[in-house]
């Protein structure tokens, strides 16, 4: 049986998901950057696969990260 996502983790998915950056994100969630981005990271390895592409400048979502957002 598979456990569920780490409710920290998802919070953080969410806030970079909806302003497409990891410093927007932090700045919500009272948090850095690099904490923000570990936690989408171990987000990625609990459901194993990426959500996010990390693109040079930006971010988008990959299919299972926009499938995810809802």
């Amino acid at each position: 049986m598979r456990s569920l996502p780490p409710f920290p983790e998802l919070v953080a998915f969410e806030a970079v998901a909806r302003h497409l950056s990891f410093t927007r994100a932090a700045d919500e969630l009272c948090l850095t950057q690099s904490a923000v981005s570990h936690r989408v990271r171990r987000l990625e390895e609990h459901f194993g696969c990426p959500l996010i592409l990390r693109l040079n400048p930006g971010l988008a979502l990959t299919e299972a990260g926009a499938a995810l957002l809802p």
